[in-house]
């Protein structure tokens, strides 16, 4: 099977994205994992199909699989690299778009100079949408993780996320502690796990590890989950920007109740195929 591509990035965060419209795409865990590869494929942290609407009222359906082969429910940077994608490619000439996701639906707005914003829908903070295993809502949830009693926040953005704070994310130990928490128990479909620093009340930094692909450069799910955690911690304003390794994104979240608004670039790289 021969395959079109465009390698695209948002913030360093990259992705293979593919047009499932134009070209028949037959893809399964090897040839997403094959895709995927650093050495031996074309490399990226997540593989996105763009596909024909399934719903009247949306324009395209959006798919997303994590360079372990499986597939994920949401991804910020990814969206907003869609958006650019499907007007570059000329399948739409819309600067509002509505795309379905497996985590429910999306809207995204192209704006001036790269910039594309996605609005990522209403938290979920009951720990069972997460899904996660406590007892009742809570702001903070004790958790052990290699004999260290740790306190996170968790909210489900359309995919899982655990928050940490720490004191510098130049020191935190996400090489260590992401897996382990990625993979507790309390947490039966894995989480992604954001290890979160606060600066100012408008301002963070973060250093994200994946669910199935590790610390990625930038994580836009991941942005939006550290910021709604420190809002209901009372740390942080209604507007942050989010410093990750790779660039900075801008999160809006006004509270409970509404919608968290995702502001960041979305860069094409190169263009290609493969045989598979």
């Amino acid at each position: 099977m021969k395959l079109n591509f465009t390698k695209m990035h948002g913030l360093g965060n990259d992705f293979v994205v593919i047009d499932g419209i134009n070209q028949t795409v037959a893809l399964d865990s090897a040839r997403i994992r094959r895709l995927a590869d650093r050495h031996f494929g074309i490399g990226c942290d997540q593989v996105l199909l763009v596909e024909a609407p399934d719903r009247p009222e949306a324009d395209f359906r959006y798919r997303i699989f994590n360079a372990d082969g499986g597939e994920v429910e949401q991804c910020g940077n990814g969206a907003r690299c869609f958006a650019r994608f499907v007007r570059d490619h000329h399948l739409t000439d819309k600067d509002d778009l509505r795309v379905m996701t497996a985590a429910g639906p999306l809207r995204l707005r192209l704006l001036p100079e790269g910039q594309v914003a996605v609005d990522m829908g209403q938290p979920r903070l009951e720990p069972a949408a997460a899904p996660f295993f406590a007892t009742e809502r809570a702001a903070r949830y004790p958790i052990a993780a290699d004999g260290v009693e740790l306190e996170i926040g968790v909210v489900s953005m359309g995919n899982p996320h655990a928050v940490l704070r720490v004191d510098n994310v130049d020191h935190a130990p996400v090489a260590h502690l992401g897996p382990l928490l990625e993979r507790h128990g309390r947490f039966p479909q894995r989480t992604n796990v954001g290890f979160m620093q606060i600066v100012a009340p408008d301002h963070v930094r973060l250093r994200v590890f994946e669910r199935g692909t590790g610390e990625t450069l930038a994580c836009g799910s991941g942005a939006c989950a550290a910021v709604v955690v420190g809002r209901l911690w009372g740390l942080l304003w209604p507007n942050v920007q989010v410093e990750l390794p790779g660039g900075e994104l801008s999160v809006h979240w006004a509270g409970e109740g509404e919608s968290v608004t995702l502001t960041g670039p979305a860069t094409t790289v190169f263009e290609g195929w493969i045989e598979l």
